[in-house]
């Protein structure tokens, strides 16, 4: 039977270093009208209220930029995503940077509070620092270290203001209280740049990543398996797109940490369809699509909207 699918844009861009990532949304829907597809005519949809205007506001807090808003804003999608599954609708979120995944995430906990959740993170980085461990203090960098409820103290290298801990905390609290996913219930595919604090954190919970090389080379249904096999107690499975998990020099620059050697948007539709298969899945996030960035037009929003166009068909 077909989902009833429910598009929810949330056009914030708050937790990245660099602007352009709200416009995200829009260029996707832009790269549908340009290609004749009616998509964005046939599901309806929910726009998420932001607060991008803080970026006008003095950063205070090096080590946590803008934290305060990113909560406010991951509050707003966790129960925006909690309404929509309630409503016995699939979201599909597109939102700008990758700090908002948290308010999916917990959306999701939030409307099944007492299931288990299993992550799949397609991505070029890990996203696993906290505020004492981030080199940049940008939050986009932090929301499976929220998730997870990590804060990576062995790892410290950030003394952090009171007000950035408070914000934290309430971070790691949206939804409900506590983690949201535990370590063995996250999957990494694509991730090929870490810093070292993540790097520690990733081999001592023994989190898997499946890199492009390893995909490549076992075929993208086997290592899809073996992964739908780590979840297999898992009842529900989130599946996070950033569109950096694709090779930048293949695609395009046009998001705001492009990294080479990654996948190619038929690898990622391979993947997510895939994963789609298992009927385990229950929200599907594409982030971090920036138009300002992008030296080929349009070039990654028409990617991204391709991929969104055909992983819808299997939904």
């Amino acid at each position: 039977m077909k989902k009833s699918i429910k598009i929810v844009k949330n056009r914030s861009d708050i937790g990245a270093g660099t602007r352009g990532s709200d416009l995200g949304v829009d260029a996707i829907e832009i790269a549908a009208i340009v290609n004749k597809n009616h998509y964005f005519k046939k599901y309806e949809y929910v726009d998420v209220d932001t607060e991008n205007e803080s970026i006008y506001n003095k950063v205070t807090n090096p080590f946590g930029k803008r934290i305060k808003f990113v909560v406010d804003q991951c509050t707003r999608l966790s129960h925006t995503v909690k309404n929509t599954l309630a409503n016995g609708e699939f979201p599909i979120v597109l939102s700008g940077d990758h700090s908002s995944a948290l308010g999916s995430i917990s959306g999701i906990k939030e409307a099944y509070p007492s299931k288990r959740l299993g992550v799949v993170w397609i991505d070029a980085h890990a996203d696993l620092h906290s505020p004492y461990t981030s080199p940049s203090g940008n939050v986009h960098g932090m929301p499976l270290a929220a998730a997870l409820s990590v804060d990576n103290l062995e790892s410290q290298v950030n003394e952090i203001q009171s007000a950035v801990e408070e914000s934290w905390s309430a971070m790691k609290n949206i939804g409900c209280e506590g983690a949201k996913v535990i370590a063995h219930d996250l999957v990494y595919f694509g991730v090929r740049e870490t810093e070292e604090p993540e790097d520690k954190l990733i081999d001592k919970l023994g989190i898997r990543n499946y890199m492009v090389a390893e995909v490549r080379h076992r075929g993208i249904e086997t290592c899809v398996q073996e992964a739908l096999e780590r979840l297999s107690d898992c009842d529900h499975i989130y599946i996070s797109f950033d569109v950096d998990s694709m090779d930048c020099d293949l695609i395009s620059y046009g998001t705001g940490t492009p990294v080479p050697k990654g996948f190619d948007e038929h690898e990622i539709i391979g993947i997510i369809n895939n994963l789609i298969v298992s009927k385990k899945i229950t929200c599907i996030e594409f982030v971090e699509v920036n138009p300002l960035l992008d030296m080929k037009g349009n070039k990654m929003a028409e990617t991204a909207f391709y991929v969104l166009d055909e992983i819808t068909k299997r939904l």
